[in-house]
């Protein structure tokens, strides 16, 4: 049996992410129906909580126009395709891995902003006595920090050039 190659798991992984990311939005949204029910409890300090977010990570550039919501989605698939580019030149399976993470993220959340006109975040993590509080966010959200923890551990490896430090393989 032949392994797979470090860019066919990236592009496996993408994919992957990106199921799970959809999954799991949809499903909370029109399975437990989360915007009708309101927050569901998880833990003294997780609840899943619907929450639509106009801007980008934490709520930053919020847009409340067609023209911010349609270059939020050009941005997002623009860089998934350079990725994409990236993981097919990549050797290493981190780095493919790690962009895998980070396109699978980043198609999921242009999805949500190009069907709903928002990104659909859930994930609400707080202290006990809420005292303090998380930002809402979801898995493609997660996939991208992993992703780029990922492409961070690898630029600090020592060894031959990849992908990441030259640009090419």
């Amino acid at each position: 049996m032949t392994a797979l190659s470090p860019r066919a798991i990236g592009l496996w992984v993408a994919g992957l992410g990106l199921v799970t990311d959809q999954a799991s939005k949809l499903g909370l949204l029109f399975g437990a129906r989360l915007g009708e029910v309101g927050p569901i409890g998880l833990a003294p300090f997780a609840e899943f909580r619907l929450v639509w977010n106009f801007g980008i990570s934490y709520g930053l550039f919020q847009q409340d126009g067609d023209l911010g919501r349609w270059l939020l989605v050009a941005l997002g698939i623009g860089a998934s395709v350079l990725m994409t580019v990236w993981v097919w030149r990549a050797t290493s399976l981190l780095v493919a891995v790690s962009l895998g993470l980070i396109i699978g993220g980043a198609i999921g959340n242009a999805i949500d902003r190009a069907w709903a006109g928002a990104v659909i975040d859930f994930v609400h993590l707080f202290l006990p006595d809420r005292s303090r509080s998380w930002y809402v966010f979801n898995l493609a959200d997660v996939w991208i920090v992993v992703g780029v923890i990922g492409l961070l551990l690898d630029s600090f490896r020592s060894g031959r050039e990849d992908a990441t430090k030259s640009g090419s393989s």
